[in-house]
């Protein structure tokens, strides 16, 4: 009988060919052994290789399940579509290209052991980026303004790997670029979350699928809209009672 995961690892990706095999394998490294759980990637209607890369580690890697877009729809729908798709009740992310480190896994499911029940997001944090000096400085400068605008205590919600709880993620609102903005969204939803020191590598094939300026003028979007939703929140306990007992004879 097929053990249920307690952990399902999401893994959106368009043209990622070359990056795919060596990913799985450090998964595979970071959690066999560990825990029961899966690899769910979700290709994004690549067109390169990657679909048949995929269909080829299928037949050696018994975890891995494969999504495919049938139309190219962005990260964040590839995300949630994961996530939708997830047997386990948490889940963590992680980007295709290879530039997070499986091997962080562990320490974000140690953070998660070590927490209280209302944090139900742990964002992985890097401390030491691997990119271009363009691309960390315009992250840097994307960064602070969300942190003054939001208040959302994140200094680093571009980071792909991140851990949280699936039932939580399905409730958020959903829209395009949404994964930018996970922990201001967890936190209008009540739940706490945690940045987590991780890794950072540099990318070793293909090449990156955003630009500073196309990110620059979609984030300037997308905060107006999550500063509205943020405005727009309410929140309450809710008490169900249950039926009355009837009145002793």
């Amino acid at each position: 009988m097929e053990q249920c995961p307690v952990l399902s690892v999401v893994v959106p990706v368009h043209n990622e060919q070359a990056n795919i095999a060596p990913l799985i394998d450090e998964i595979l490294a970071a959690l066999r052994g560990r825990l029961a759980f899966e690899i769910v990637y979700v290709d994004d209607a690549s067109h390169d290789g990657t679909l048949a890369e995929l269909r080829r580690l299928q037949r050696r890697t018994p975890e891995l399940r494969v999504l495919a877009h049938q139309t190219q729809s962005g990260q964040s729908t590839a995300i949630r579509n994961g996530v939708k798709a997830a047997r386990a009740a948490w889940v963590v992310t992680l980007d295709g290209d290879g530039q997070n480190d499986p091997a962080d896994i562990p320490r974000l499911l140690d953070a998660r052991a070590n927490a209280p029940a209302e944090v139900k997001l742990f964002a992985g944090w890097r401390v030491q980026r691997r990119d271009s000096l363009g691309k960390r400085l315009g992250s840097r400068i994307a960064n602070a303004v969300r942190r003054r605008l939001l208040r959302d205590d994140t200094p680093d919600t571009g980071c792909g790997i991140k851990l949280f709880e699936r039932e939580a993620f399905i409730d958020l609102p959903y829209f395009d670029h949404m994964h930018r903005y996970l922990p201001a969204l967890m936190q209008r939803a009540g739940w706490k979350t945690v940045s987590v020191p991780v890794n950072h590598r540099p990318r070793t094939a293909g090449r990156s699928n955003y630009t500073n300026l196309g990110r620059l003028w979609v984030g300037l979007a997308d905060l107006r809209g999550v500063g509205w939703l943020i405005r727009r929140s309410r929140r309450t306990v809710v008490r169900e009672y249950p039926a009355a007992e009837e009145a002793s004879p």
